[in-house]
Order: structure tokens, then C-alpha cells, then sequence
């Protein structure tokens, strides 16, 4: 957990994008990839290299989720009905962790799997562990009452860096959140542009 937590600012240098839109990514001093190279203008992306670029964003941006389990919401977005790129981008903010997020309660994805996993959560009165457990609508999400003086809590809830997005309902006085409906692409705020068709192409090569 804390290898994921130190390897946040290497996605960012490596995608040489500020993911989160966090203050204190490396990018924000040096806008060059790492390594000894990175200085070196980097070249013109095949549409392979575009649509690997693309899939690389979204599984860092919720916390750099591994290929596997990318990948089996990806084949689960796929069978839905509708646009297989919205489905996609549904099914990710329906994670927990992102829902708690979203919410303001932690302040990035990797500290919001980090709190899911040692139990400051609970879920329609049920503690849940798995920050990949998908959320359903009107489900009331709460941050457990002893957790709810912990700094980084009050910390999140009171920075400014971020709104909460209308697609959340949370009450910061009671430490509740609510998935008011299924965003779409649109509805979500990603500090950077995200390209979830170029991952549907990426995976139906």
C-alpha cells in the first residue's frame, strides 16, 4: 500500500500529466518524463501507443488499479447495454474508493483505498473492506464514528482544491455520502482529458 501511495508522482512524470491536479506533483516544478532521456522531445504515438496511453490514465487515475482487475470491468462494461466507453467510466465510479473520494473524505484515490481496506467504512450500516465494491444507488456510504476526527478526514473535507460532483450527495456534519445516479464521462471532473473510447479500441484489437 505504501509502494502505491510513493508511486503516485511516478505515474504522473511518467504520463507527464498531473493525474489529480494535486499541488505538489513533480510536474508542477520539471515537465519532463523521468530517466536520463526524459528531457529528449518524445515522439509522434502510434494509435497503438495512443490507445495504451489513454488505458494507462484511467487505471492510474483510481489509484493505478492492476491490469486484471482493469480489465474485468472493462469485459463486465462490454456487456452492458449502451456505449461501452460510458459503461466503462460507470462502473469505475461506482468503486467505493472513488465514491469515497468523490465524496471528500480522503484526499486522493490511493489514500481513499488505503481507508476502505483498514476498515473506516461503512456501507448501509455494514463495515466494508474491498475498495472495489461496487456501489449502488441511493446505498448510504459513512465514515465509522471513530475515524471521523482523524486529520487527513478533516483535512480533506475543509480543502478547497475540489467540489464534491452532483452526482454525489455527502454531508460532511454526519460523514455520509450517497451515489445520487450513474455519471456519465461528462459529469465526472478529471483534472486531465480522459479517453475511454481509445481503451474500448485498445481491448477490441
Amino acid at each position: 500500500m505504501t509502494k502505491r501511495i510513493r508511486a503516485k508522482h511516478k505515474i504522473d512524470r511518467r504520463l507527464g500529466e498531473n493525474l489529480w491536479g494535486r499541488a505538489k506533483s513533480p510536474l508542477n516544478r520539471r515537465a519532463s518524463r523521468p530517466g536520463q532521456h526524459g528531457e529528449r522531445r518524445a515522439g509522434k504515438l502510434s494509435d497503438f501507443g495512443q490507445q495504451l496511453r489513454a488505458k494507462q490514465k484511467l487505471k492510474g487515475y483510481y489509484a493505478n488499479i492492476n491490469e486484471r482487475q482493469f480489465n474485468k470491468v472493462y469485459r463486465e462494461a462490454a456487456r452492458l447495454k449502451g456505449s461501452t466507453s460510458e459503461q466503462l467510466i460507470g462502473l469505475l465510479e461506482r468503486r467505493l474508493d472513488a465514491v469515497i473520494y468523490r465524496a471528500k473524505f480522503v484526499p486522493t484515490p490511493f489514500a481513499a483505498r488505503q481507508f476502505v481496506s483498514h476498515g473506516h467504512i461503512r456501507v448501509n450500516g455494514r463495515r466494508v473492506t474491498v475498495p472495489s465494491y461496487r456501489v449502488r444507488i441511493d446505498d448510504v456510504i459513512e465514515v465509522k464514528e471513530a475515524s471521523r476526527q482523524l486529520v487527513m478526514v478533516l483535512e480533506a473535507v475543509k480543502s478547497p482544491e475540489r467540489d464534491v460532483p452532483d452526482y454525489i450527495e455527502a454531508d460532511h456534519n454526519k460523514m455520509s455520502a450517497k451515489l445520487l445516479r450513474i455519471p456519465a464521462l461528462a459529469d465526472v471532473p478529471y483534472q486531465v482529458h480522459m479517453e475511454p473510447n481509445l481503451v474500448v479500441e485498445f481491448y477490441s484489437r
